[in-house]
């Protein structure tokens, strides 16, 4: 069986552990997270270790509270995304707090992971399909193309949204062989009275449509990516203008640049599981409802890891 490896972005998780941490609110009957469905559901499709991306400062905590029990189950690594861990040449603007973002996470992997890998959000229920349309592609497409061969789960943007208020998703736009040629941020969606709400990153009013397809950072990634961020931070490091403290280097416009160039191939692998999370406090009930259900349709066991 070809190596393949789970990163989970994990970096993101508060300051401290427990009360009010959505990445950690139980919403499984045994007290699982969300974390846990993921890594259950990606092992199940293939996948054989799982790197964590986390803070420094939060690693005995996070241990305890998940990693011990996923290092029983398969191998776990660690990585760790810090504000200060930049290239040569470079130092943390006066006033900066925000982390760099996705793009700079999944670099701190890169002395990891040497074979393909998944890119996931920790706080994300993807479903069980998503990993097993992503495992099968990055094994059987690796070294197959003379340009990076990636992939993405394609969800429909109506199985995303949530009941509580506004999300941002990247929708896809794709080519006729299922390949995509662009994604676009997209900002304030909502279903209201007329329908399906968005606007764009100046917050003019924008058009999606219900059944199209969004991006929720589930990527299939080939390692050599990784030589691709490594080479583009510094680029993007030096372009930030001087006062702009909030400017994140992200994996889709890595992605979508590489795209452009003619340097990669995403294949868009459509998912018409349902995505949740706790992106609001009121979503939480919902969370623990729907997993409930599927335990009650026979997705999953009541004891997960039984």
């Amino acid at each position: 069986m070809k190596d393949t490896t789970l990163v989970v972005m994990a970096a993101g998780i508060g300051s401290r552990f427990g009360g009010g941490i959505k990445q950690l609110a139980p919403v499984g009957p045994n007290g699982e997270i969300i974390m846990d469905y993921s890594v259950h559901d990606a092992l199940e499709a293939g996948f054989n270790k799982v790197v964590f991306i986390i803070r420094r400062d939060l690693e005995d905590d996070f241990k305890e509270i998940i990693g011990n029990r996923m290092a029983k189950l398969t191998k776990v690594e660690y990585a760790y995304q810090e504000l200060e861990d930049l290239p040569a040449g470079f130092a943390v603007p006066e006033g900066r707090k925000k982390p760099w973002g996705t793009g700079h996470a999944v670099l701190t992997v890169k002395n990891l992971v040497k074979e393909p890998f998944i890119v996931i959000n920790a706080d994300d229920y993807y479903g069980k399909e998503g990993f097993r349309k992503i495992h099968d592609y990055l094994v059987q497409e690796e070294g197959q193309s003379d340009v990076y061969s990636m992939c993405m789960a394609g969800f429909v943007l109506r199985n995303t949204l949530s009941e509580n208020g506004t999300v941002t998703r990247g929708a896809c736009e794709v080519d006729g062989e299922g390949y995509l040629k662009q994604v676009t941020e997209t900002f304030g969606i909502q279903m209201g009275a007329d329908g399906l709400q968005a606007e764009n990153e100046k917050g003019e009013p924008v058009t999606v449509r219900a059944d199209q397809l969004v991006s929720m950072n589930m990527w299939g990634l080939p390692p050599a990516f990784l030589d691709e961020l490594e080479k583009r931070f510094p680029e993007f490091l030096a372009d930030i203008p001087e006062g702009n403290l909030k400017a994140e280097f992200l994996l889709p416009q890595v992605i979508d640049s590489l795209v452009k160039e003619g340097k990669a191939k995403v294949k868009v692998l459509d998912t018409q599981d349902k995505w949740f999370g706790v992106t609001y406090q009121e979503d939480k009930e919902a969370v623990v409802n729907a997993i409930r259900k599927l335990i009650a349709d026979g997705v999953y066991k009541e004891k997960l890891f039984s």
